[in-house]
């Protein structure tokens, strides 16, 4: 009886209101509780006892208790009944340290894809970070991303050919997103082709089953298609599944692969909000992804207007990319920037300016040959890069007053920078240039 007496009334003490009328009740609850438990040969102890049993505070048993965590517990009132046999729950990440083999064959995957990307090294660094990597694939595919964002995809298409055909999944993929991407920038369609193949291929293969393994293949996929404007695979489960399973590197790019997704739906203020969310949690420690989310926070501001935002994004963009020369994103994204690169960067960094546009008209050639095909549109290929971005800005709906103010130059050579594009894609009326503008 003085058990029973003993257990209601430490419930009782979790009360409010600890009355005698509510300890007479614990007392016939528990006294009930009690003979069940001897009928049954299962005898429990108090949260108290647990706590001293497994030398922890009362509040952990209480939350060991609330996550489930121990077998056989029940609620009973305000606390718990813990069966006497009961044992201290593991550490998550002792159990983790336990399974290390899984645990780290998974986390090794992962990490090795797009090592570079996954990097938050610091600006200026990213050659001393490549040459402190352990010898090895995961090396070479980092500097193969080097060569890719700092413009140079010959050298990037000639390292990343070595590993198309890796035993190593996230090295085997690393390598035929940069292949991809650097034939692409050099017109090699058929080789370009054949990457993004392989991806298609490995995604649809039936031997792979892990859920690591189809993260890794669904990520690349989604950047693969995304940044080219092309239609999602159908059977990619949507991004933001695959976001808790990525690094945080990864995981930052995969948000700018959703958020220029989301732009291309012109849902512009949401894909800025998630940009700007995702550099304030971290994205910007890693300047490969922070790079690209800037940029695409840059597209979404001009579509909606929002010009110094703009060049706040711009400019943060450049800090992180100018110390390494990680200049790719700029030319790929140009036609897209509605002619920022033009009104902030040329002036002050020119030489800077013209490489950038070396990398747009290569890159644009290439990602024509592929997107227009595939998707039934007619994107302009005859344009120079300052009448399309002219174009661009008329497509959205500036006028040439504005235009010509953002970009630094008279109505009157925004009207003939107008004129000679319409004559080139033979049209005659402005809003005709949405069919041949990116959105």
């Amino acid at each position: 009886m003085l058990d029973i007496i003993r257990i209601a009334a430490e419930n009782v003490c979790f009360s409010l209101k600890g009355t005698k009328t509510e300890l007479k009740k614990s007392v016939r609850r528990y006294e009930y509780k009690f003979s069940r438990r001897k009928e049954g040969l299962m005898e429990y102890i108090t949260v108290t006892e647990a706590a001293k049993k497994w030398g922890v505070s009362n509040r952990m048993v209480q939350k060991y208790c609330a996550e489930g965590r121990i077998e056989g517990v029940k609620k009973f009132g305000v606390s718990w009944e813990i069966p006497s046999h009961a044992v201290k729950p593991r550490d998550p990440r002792k159990e983790r340290h336990i399974d290390s083999r899984a645990y780290s064959c998974e986390e090794e995957a992962l990490q090795g894809l797009m090592p570079l990307m996954n990097h938050p090294f610091q600006p200026g660094r990213c050659l001393e970070f490549i040459d402190m990597m352990e010898d090895g694939p995961k090396k070479k595919i980092a500097l193969a991303e080097y060569h890719y964002f700092s413009g140079r995809p010959e050298e990037a298409a000639q390292a990343a050919e070595l590993f198309l055909t890796s035993p190593d999944l996230a090295v085997r993929l690393s390598a035929c997103l940069i292949y991809g991407y650097a034939n692409l920038s050099q017109g090699q369609i058929q080789q370009a082709r054949m990457a993004l193949r392989e991806i298609r291929a490995a995604m649809e293969s039936e031997k792979i089953v892990s859920t690591q393994a189809k993260t890794i293949e669904s990520f690349v996929a989604a950047a693969a298609t995304v940044l080219l404007h092309l239609p999602l695979p159908k059977e990619l489960p949507p991004l933001q599944q695959l976001l808790p399973a990525l690094p945080l590197g990864l995981r930052a790019f995969a948000m700018y692969v959703l958020c220029h997704y989301l732009y291309l739906r012109e849902d512009y203020q949401t894909s800025l909000g998630i940009v700007e969310a995702t550099l304030a949690m971290g994205g910007q420690n890693y300047p490969i992804p922070a790079i690209y989310l800037h940029l695409v926070a840059v597209m979404d501001c001009m579509s909606l207007r929002k010009v110094a935002r703009a060049e706040q994004h711009l400019m943060a963009a450049w800090a992180l990319a100018r110390p390494d020369d990680l200049i790719e994103a700029f030319g790929e994204h140009h036609g897209l920037l509605g002619g920022m690169l033009e009104a902030v960067l040329k002036p002050q960094w020119p030489e800077d300016f013209k490489r950038i546009i070396n990398i747009t008209c290569r890159f644009a050639d290439g990602w024509r040959k592929i997107h227009n095909p595939v998707t039934g549109n007619n994107v302009a290929d005859n344009l120079t890069t300052t009448e399309f971005t002219i174009a661009m800005l008329a497509a959205r709906g500036w006028t040439n007053q504005e235009i010509g103010q953002h970009m630094n130059i008279s109505p009157n050579t925004v009207k003939r920078y107008l004129s000679t594009s319409m004559e080139k894609l033979g049209i005659t009326r402005r809003k005709d240039f949405k069919k041949h503008m990116l959105r």
